[in-house]
């Protein structure tokens, strides 16, 4: 294909609004302009999409696994070309593979593949999210309580060294594992820093987000709720602006009703978003798989320990998509947003992610009327579709 051509034939949302008679023009892996249908440049290939729409591709911000592949089993650069690949086909052109709590080698070896596959621009590879160690044995959810420990100097000073050789770096922490300075400091090095696994009071967690903290994983899951006299972390995460907060639409890990509730009450500028918290399965037939030498058995939707805990989740982005938009009863718009815009933003790269603005990375999704994924480009290059 040309290194600049123009996608035509659907009705095309660049992040704010929709586009309709419109071609999306990309030029050497980046998004040149939405245009007219009529006003393509001269010398430019078209090509067809054949109706449906075309929408920014979805950032993942928590995922586990795909392809088979668990991130802590194999934490190489292959497991994380296997893994973003695993979840292209359900629209996500961005994700962070996500390390769930495990021993300090494992840790270096992700951090050592994450920066090898950064450096050869592994396709549809954003950065890392570590999720622990350093959380609460109280709300450890499928961690292994044997590896959460508080953290110290050194692993401060790990994440900040690990931070300058990857383009992001999430880490998940709960307040009573991680004193608020070191909370700034890792701030300060650029690192996105996320509450979660944490029975935190709503006072606590906002004082966090002063220390720096911008992003709560997985809202509702693995964290203190909502009382009359005392809001815990799910609280803040609602009524704190700066926060973002992403959460886990498949109907399992949150009730219809708490999420409307949720998104109607979200104070601002911070937004709730879509996560996965994938795991090996997306993209498999396969039934079970372990998790720091524990089973996780795939039945009904969910995945979970033998204990009936849930662990992570068996969710694409896209399903995601339409259980916000379908069940919930967001417009299209506003869960497209959810998937792309917002994780974006949250991450600080909404500058060429989750939009279609000049200059930003052509990296789109063609869906059907019904939300099915047709095709997807990342980095104007398609690695699914005809």
């Amino acid at each position: 294909m040309s290194d600049r051509f123009a996608l035509t034939g659907a009705r095309i949302f660049d992040g704010a609004d929709w586009h309709d008679d419109a071609a999306l023009v990309v030029k050497d892996g980046l998004v040149e302009a939405t245009a007219p249908a009529g006003a393509i440049p001269s010398g430019v290939a078209r090509v067809e999409t054949g109706g449906g729409l075309l929408v920014p591709g979805f950032v993942d911000i928590q995922v586990n696994g795909g392809g088979g592949v668990m991130l802590n089993d194999h934490p190489d650069v292959a497991s994380i070309e296997t893994i973003c690949r695993a979840h292209a086909p359900f629209g996500t052109t961005a994700l962070l593979p996500t390390l769930i709590t495990d021993t300090p080698a494992i840790t270096a070896a992700a951090v050592a593949a994450g920066t090898e596959a950064a450096r050869k621009k592994a396709s549809g590879f954003l950065g890392l999210h570590l999720e622990g160690p350093h959380l609460s044995v109280a709300r450890k959810g499928a961690h292994d309580p044997a590896l959460i420990r508080p953290m110290t100097d050194a692993d401060e000073a790990t994440l900040i060294a690990a931070r300058r050789n990857l383009p992001v770096l999430l880490t998940t922490i709960a307040p009573e594992s991680v004193e608020p300075a070191r909370v700034t400091a890792l701030a300060k090095a650029g690192i996105i820093v996320s509450l979660g696994h944490s029975d935190t009071a709503y006072a606590t967690a906002a004082a966090f987000a002063e220390a720096g903290a911008t992003v709560v994983t997985h809202l509702f899951n693995a964290m203190s709720q909502i009382g009359n006299r005392e809001p815990g972390l799910a609280g803040a995460a609602i009524d704190t602006g700066g926060f973002y907060a992403g959460i886990i639409a498949d109907g399992i890990h949150v009730h219809p009703g708490t999420m409307q509730l949720a998104l109607r009450a979200k104070k601002g500028p911070g937004k709730i978003l879509l996560v996965t918290d994938a795991m090996a399965t997306i993209g498999t037939d396969m039934t079970s798989f372990t998790l720091n030498g524990r089973t996780i058995y795939r039945k009904d939707g969910s995945l979970r320990l033998a204990d009936g805990t849930l662990a992570g989740a068996d969710l694409d982005m896209i399903s995601a998509v339409r259980f916000i938009h379908r069940v919930v009863g967001l417009d299209l718009d506003e869960a497209l947003r959810m998937a792309s815009l917002y994780p974006a933003q949250a991450i600080r790269q909404a500058h060429r992610l989750g939009r279609f603005a000049n200059g930003t990375a052509a990296d789109i999704v063609g869906l059907s009327d019904d939300l099915d994924v047709k095709n997807v480009w990342i980095g104007g290059e398609k690695v699914f579709g005809a």
